[in-house]
């Protein structure tokens, strides 16, 4: 997905991945019982500080804090904007 936003410094901008809908063992959860999603995909990056260059790309999939970035509605879509440092760590794979 392409947005039109370019992050300045150590900003990124996060689509956070969808809530769980049921429990692993089947269970459908209801909307006010859903937890915040703690990982999602980098859409856009900024271009870091002079003394710190970024670590993330576009298009890696990242872990970050329960309450870390900023809420942003682009376009119809919940994203987020963190800075780097908000971000725990890349998933491989």
């Amino acid at each position: 997905m392409a947005i039109n936003i370019l992050p300045l410094g150590d900003r990124v901008v996060v689509e956070p991945a969808p809530a769980e809908e049921k429990t692993s063992s089947g269970i459908i959860i209801p909307d006010t019982a859903k937890e915040k999603p703690q990982k999602g995909v980098v859409l856009a990056v900024g271009k870091g500080k002079i003394d710190e260059p970024m670590t993330v790309k576009v298009g890696d999939t990242v872990l970050y804090g329960k309450y870390g970035g900023t809420e942003l509605k682009i376009d119809g879509k919940d994203l987020l904007m963190m800075r780097e440092s908000d971000i725990f760590g890349i998933i491989k794979g």
